[in-house]
């Protein structure tokens, strides 16, 4: 692969990006400075804070680390005026070359008084974001008759069956789909004091980072399976791997939130280098070779086929994490030499799984 030249530009609606990662709405992008900071660091796009009528006043604690690079979070819309953002924060970040989509809720009154004005001001796109799933059509509809730019649609998976509406949302003219929000409300608490780690009603939060990507590339591929519009897979991506597999799923741009607030924006360049790499390495040119690359693969007859286990023993570090993760006692591992007892083996593909090293390789028949 030396000499080859890769590019991670994406094309979103005929916008040309720098990078396929988009910054979701969140504390980063909280004014026109937030924006820039976050265009300079590498993302392809910026969402605004959502803009409504009124701005948010939220609860002290509204943020706290809950696990491994995820958060959990009672923030709420923007807390500057929407005035402000079309008169000075959209108008200074698109004069320094930021793709800006207007993130815009949650109600068809907020939407008729905001989606306008945001396109004046040099919105690139418009994103439709709501509470409540009946809400979220009405809102499309009218947002449709004040703009001509590119109108994405916001998905919730706490609503009931958001890829149906999500479909919906694409038949009734959206030009494509952000998936996923944040899930919750959720509750974490402190052992030391008793209290919720966020303020706020009740202390209850909303799930975001890593511990939610599972659940976003679900989403991701079954909307994009069945759409050919743009999905824009929001949800867990904290590395270039993880980024990869938003891709591969069906997306066709990654939204990235919480990774660069809690590793600190100057993260998403290191994202933007090891995506590169990486995509150079599985041997593609660009973003778009991936994406949705996965789909082929995701039906019951792709998916249930038996295999044979290849064992590595040079990569074994004989950690017994195999051994350990078998339920049935089917793996004994010694002095570097694995055996496997078949008659009891479920082939569950727990003990490749768990390996470190790669050590242990399906050997798919």
């Amino acid at each position: 692969m030396e000499g080859k030249i890769v590019s991670i530009e994406i094309d979103l609606f005929g916008i040309k990006l720098q990078s396929p990662f988009i910054l979701g709405s969140g504390p980063l992008s909280y004014g026109a400075r937030g924006l820039i900071r976050a265009h300079k660091a590498g993302v392809g796009a910026v969402v605004t804070k959502t803009i409504r009528d009124e701005p948010a006043v939220n609860p002290f604690p509204h943020m706290a680390v809950t696990g491994k690079d995820s958060m959990i979070n009672a923030e709420e819309w923007t807390d500057i005026p929407g005035s402000q953002w079309v008169e000075k924060e959209i108008p200074e970040a698109k004069e320094a070359g930021v793709v800006i989509i207007a993130s815009i809720g949650h109600t068809s009154v907020e939407v008729e008084n905001w989606v306008g004005k945001v396109d004046k001001a040099g919105a690139d796109i418009i994103e439709l974001v709501s509470y409540k799933r009946e809400t979220i059509l009405p809102m499309l509809k009218k947002a449709k008759s004040l703009t001509g730019k590119p109108i994405l649609v916001k998905i919730s998976p706490n609503w009931f069956d958001s890829v149906g509406i999500a479909l919906e949302a694409l038949a009734a003219g959206a030009d494509g789909i952000t998936a996923i929000d944040s899930i919750g409300p959720v509750l974490r608490i402190d052992i030391t004091t008793g209290k919720p780690l966020v303020g706020g009603n009740r202390g209850f939060g909303w799930l975001t980072g890593s511990a939610i990507k599972p659940i976003a590339l679900r989403y991701v591929a079954e909307i994009s399976s069945a759409a050919d519009k743009p999905v824009v897979g929001l949800g867990g991506v904290t590395r270039a791997e993880d980024a990869v597999e938003m891709l591969m799923a069906g997306a066709k741009a990654v939204g990235i939130c919480t990774a660069p607030i809690v590793k600190g924006v100057e993260y998403i360049g290191k994202l933007n280098q090891k995506l590169e790499k990486l995509i150079t390495d599985l041997g593609y040119n660009n973003p778009g070779e991936i994406s949705g690359l996965s789909h082929t693969y995701l039906n019951s007859e792709a998916n249930n086929k038996k295999f044979n286990f290849i064992f590595d023993a040079d990569s074994c570090t004989e950690c017994m994490a195999c051994v350990k993760a078998c339920s049935y006692e089917a793996r004994t591992l010694e002095n570097k030499i694995m055996s496997l007892d078949s008659k009891i083996c479920r082939y569950c593909g727990l003990c490749y799984s768990v390996c470190p090293t790669g050590a242990l390789i399906p050997d798919f028949l």
